[in-house]
């Protein structure tokens, strides 16, 4: 008997997130489509159910524990397990020069990219360990490197921002504890790289496809695939 794989992707009803259900569910694949902005998401589901694939709008704001309590009890009265969690939603911040940036400006920034990623993933846990080859990608970036940002050949050397860099830097070190931590669940970081968004005005160079490479490759790995890791996709990064 065969079934269905199952994901869960937050921030989804646009750029990335969006993405990454449309090809995701293009596999044959049930996907819950995670939003805050509740008419948005559902219009994001409908697009997507209209092309036939199999999408289910979940209302999920990561910011608040009642809201993503309430999201794992509409999920798990659909499913049994849950095969993937994609941690996509997050906010740039603001781009102020670091000797003008104060703690307040960090505040919201960590509370999407940081501490949401770590609330929707425990709350999520259950129904992750329920599956029979679990995986959790989480959505970073490349200004997170401390590698790639102090190369001075590198774009990312020259975007200067604090809170959000701070917070990609926090969210790799997440991943990597959670891997150590949860032996059978793989667990690993994606940087879309420079893909044109919303976050970027649509300056970024790559398309959603190739800015999603990344995010469904770690998504559809296989038992064997890694656990722990930083990639690109172009392959493994440095921290």
């Amino acid at each position: 008997m065969t079934t269905t794989t199952t994901a869960l992707v937050t921030g989804a009803n646009k750029g990335l997130g969006y993405e990454t259900v449309r090809r995701l569910g293009e596999l044959g694949w049930q996907i819950f489509l995670g939003a805050r902005d509740a008419d948005r998401g559902k219009r994001a589901a409908v697009e997507l159910a209209e092309q036939g694939l199999n999408i289910e709008f979940v209302h999920l704001d990561v910011t608040s524990t009642d809201s993503i309590a309430a999201a794992v009890e509409a999920v798990g009265a659909r499913i049994t397990a849950l095969d993937v969690l994609i941690n996509n939603a997050g906010i740039p911040g603001a781009f102020i020069p670091p000797q003008e940036t104060q703690a307040a400006d960090f505040r919201a920034v960590f509370e999407t990219n940081v501490f949401a990623p770590v609330q929707v993933t425990h709350a999520f846990l259950p129904l992750l360990r329920a599956a029979t080859q679990p995986r959790i990608v989480m959505v970073s970036s490349g200004m997170g490197s401390l590698t790639i940002t102090s190369d001075p050949d590198r774009l990312e050397s020259s975007l200067l921002n604090l809170p959000y860099t701070s917070s990609k830097s926090a969210l790799n070190m997440i991943t990597s504890q959670y891997a150590r931590e949860l032996p059978g669940i793989q667990v690993n970081a994606a940087d879309p790289g420079y893909t044109a968004t919303d976050f970027n005005a649509h300056a970024g160079y790559q398309s959603l496809t190739e800015g999603t490479d990344a995010i469904v490759r770690l998504a559809t790995l296989g038992p064997d695939g890694p656990t722990g890791g930083y990639f690109d996709r172009q392959g493994p990064l440095p921290w």
